[in-house]
């Protein structure tokens, strides 16, 4: 490594430049060409945006629509008493996927209210409830025609069955009773006696329409537990908010002792969840029922369900017990690597002491990316929403019009009515055929992509933005008196002034790799029913190499912008010369760097089970002072996994500014080292915390 270095193998080190005192304030704009491209691209999503409110209607997500393409229920239409969506055959509407996009291979009509009996067509038409049936039929409907010609026609369906309405649509009311599948409570047939009727005809399909039933109930129940605790959702969050800053700010003072507690507390915190999960899994020994395996159970609803099996509990012993065993692993080999990162630390905690505005920079980046999904979801819904009811001509194998577009109004008098007398005009799809229908997925997969190039450029403005703040405190030769008087709003001005093009030529192929992971999981879902060991294998090599290079990139945009605040060179050469300043210093890297990052873990990990405990706790009334407090819930998971979620982003988001600061302060120290020795003439920019650091690493350099 040595030879290596010195031969220049990866470039030429840093040398001694009397003038050179931090972030150069004199710089020039770097990678303008693809600053050009961005806001070019900018203009583009702005276009496509625009177009996409124009033709799209996301009341579509919300409503139902007929085949004809008009809202159910909605004022000012002729539908306005009409708030249901019927479907003649909900066999065919059994996937999931008909009620996302919004396409169904059946007539459906809007109805004031679900059917509420069994009948049939040719029993109901020579009956007393044919009026009742007629208003499940297409509009305008006229009795003149045989009942064959009906069916055929698809004017009236062939079957009512017993519906309940969910989401504005009517879903089969089936259940199981004696292991027979029923409709309804009481089935009324066509001659008005009331009994059960084995519906074996429409197990398959009522098996698959229940299941979208159940997933809306689950919805549904999901939601309702959200507007029952969203409130105490939000107190967990603020908690976990003062845990992460009072966290911070012992960390500037007591780092080392910090360090410590937050290694002893994780250590406790899973051998306590290691405790629970035993005594519960004790606890349900020889219970009936306990014993059950989770694959004989199969998947629920009620997720409360499996709390109730010993091998629920075993499971989650398992999995913290590994966890446990690995970090203590862990530390027994980095124990000495830890006391030198904590070294690192206390100088971040100092940094971070002397630029306290940076801990409030998350918000900002949060703020970004807030619209940028905003914008984002709004436009994908509209562009999903572009489609259009398309009809074509069916059933007539002896015309030459089969399957061409038609119009179902003028249809009945139209030439190709005449020409092919048995066809009729159908519904067939949602969608389009113009160019801009077919540019559709082409406008979805841009709208993706420029979300990823969007966001990492947010993100990477934020890096850069704490990068210069650090970096303005670590070359200060007197800190803090030769610190700038507002380094963050310094450091965020250069960054937009005279490098937007390199942050968006980073964020550029950061995006470019993400889009293809995105289409690589799309063709994963789609080859997955070809069952072709080939075309799998392939697949989750090229995810797997994807993910690694993405990886890498990361890894590298993040030293580079470093590079980019402290120099203002553009991306390539900064990249290259973190890269090869970190590749000088592999050792160094390795030892120092990484352990840092182990340590943020942990801390993360303390503050997210520590809320999470507490929150499980809470909403499973086991704490007696506030146990009538916690409000009643369908599924007590859904704002514990919420608060769990959010306190880590939470963790995250204050870590993040401690992670940007350690590696800044981290590539500035190998450049220190390169440029000067230490003494009067070159004196180091480091702290004396970080030369005890240097004398350390070079005793142990020298002892081995």
């Amino acid at each position: 490594m040595e030879d290596e270095r010195k031969n220049g193998a990866y470039g030429t080190p840093q040398k001694y430049d009397p003038t050179f005192k931090g972030p150069i304030y004199n710089r020039g704009c770097t990678d303008v060409i693809c600053c050009v491209f961005l806001l070019l691209a900018i203009v583009g999503y702005v276009a496509v945006g625009i177009i996409a409110w124009t033709h799209g209607d996301p009341r579509k997500v919300i409503y139902p629509t007929d085949s004809r393409g008009e809202f159910c229920g909605q004022k000012g239409t002729k539908n306005e008493n009409k708030p249901y969506l019927f479907y003649f055959n909900i066999v065919k509407c059994a996937s999931p996927l008909v009620l996302l996009e919004f396409q169904c291979p059946t007539p459906q009509i809007c109805v004031e209210k679900c059917p509420d009996r069994y009948l049939t067509y040719l029993n109901a038409r020579s009956s007393r409830d044919f009026e009742y049936y007629k208003q499940f039929c297409v509009p305008g409907f006229k009795d003149n025609k045989g009942v064959a010609e009906v069916l055929r026609d698809g004017d009236c369906p062939a079957v009512l069955i017993p519906s309940k309405p969910l989401a504005r649509r009517c879903f089969p009311a089936i259940h199981a009773h004696k292991g027979v599948l029923m409709v309804g409570n009481e089935t009324t047939y066509e001659d008005g006696h009331g009994s059960r009727k084995n519906i074996t005809d429409l197990v398959e399909g009522a098996k698959k329409a229940n299941g979208v039933l159940e997933a809306r109930q689950l919805a549904m129940r999901i939601f309702e537990d959200y507007t029952v605790s969203w409130y105490w959702i939000i107190i967990g969050l603020v908690i976990a908010m003062a845990m992460s800053l009072l966290f911070i700010i012992l960390l500037r003072f007591l780092a080392g002792i910090m360090v410590w507690v937050m290694i002893i507390m994780v250590i406790l915190v899973l051998g306590y969840g290691i405790f629970h999960c035993y005594m519960e899994y004790s606890r349900l020994r020889g219970e009936a029922g306990s014993d059950v395996s989770l694959v004989d159970l199969g998947f629920q609803t009620d997720f409360r369900v499996y709390l109730h099996l010993r091998q629920t509990w075993l499971a989650f012993m398992i999995i913290l017990s590994i966890l446990e065993v690995i970090i203590i692993l862990l530390l027994i080999f980095l124990r000495k690597r830890i006391l030198i990162a904590i070294a690192l630390i206390k100088e971040a905690s100092r940094a971070v002491g002397y630029v306290m505005c940076s801990l409030l920079y998350p918000l900002v980046t949060f703020f970004l990316l807030c619209l940028c999904i905003a914008y984002w979801a709004s436009t994908a819904v509209f562009l999903s929403t572009s489609n259009e009811a398309v009809y074509k001509i069916f059933d007539d194998s002896s015309c030459s019009l089969t399957a061409k577009t038609c119009t179902p109004e003028t249809f009945p008098s139209s030439n190709e009515s005449r020409l092919c007398p048995n066809a009729r005009c159908q519904f067939a799809f949602y969608g389009g055929e113009s160019g801009y229908h077919r540019a559709l997925l082409g406008l979805q997969i841009f709208n993706a992509f420029m979300f990823f190039w969007l966001a990492n450029f947010v993100l990477a403005l934020g890096q850069v933005t704490l990068a210069g703040a650090f970096a303005s405190y670590y070359w200060a030769l007197r800190k803090p008196d030769d610190l700038p008087a507002f380094p963050l709003f310094s450091a965020f001005g250069r960054a937009l002034r005279y490098h937007t093009g390199s942050l968006a030529f980073g964020a550029l192929i950061l995006a470019i790799v993400q889009i293809i992971r995105v289409i690589l999981e799309y063709l994963d879902q789609r080859l997955k029913a070809a069952e072709n060991k080939f075309a799998k294998c392939l697949m989750t090599c090229l995810k797997c190499c994807f993910w690694c290079l993405e990886k890498f990139i990361k890894f590298l945009n993040r030293n580079a912008y470093i590079m980019i605040a402290i120099y203002g060179t553009n991306f390539c050469t900064s990249a290259r010369n973190a890269f090869f300043l970190l590749m000088r210093n592999i050792i160094r890297v390795a030892v120092l760097d990484k352990v840092t990052d182990f340590l943020f873990l942990l801390g993360k990990l303390l503050i997210v089970g520590s809320v999470g405990i507490l929150a499980f706790f809470f909403f499973t009334h086991r704490i007696r002072i506030v146990q009538d407090t916690a409000p009643p819930l369908n599924y007590y998971w859904v704002p514990i996994l919420t608060v769990i979620v959010g306190s880590y982003l939470i963790a995250h988001g204050f870590f993040s500014v401690y992670g940007m600061c350690v590696d800044t302060l981290f590539l500035c120290f190998l450049e220190d080292l390169e440029r000067n020795d230490g003494s009067a003439e070159r004196p180091y920019f480091m702290s004396s915390t970080l030369k005890k650091l240097l004398n350390k690493t070079n005793k142990k350099a020298a002892e081995s």
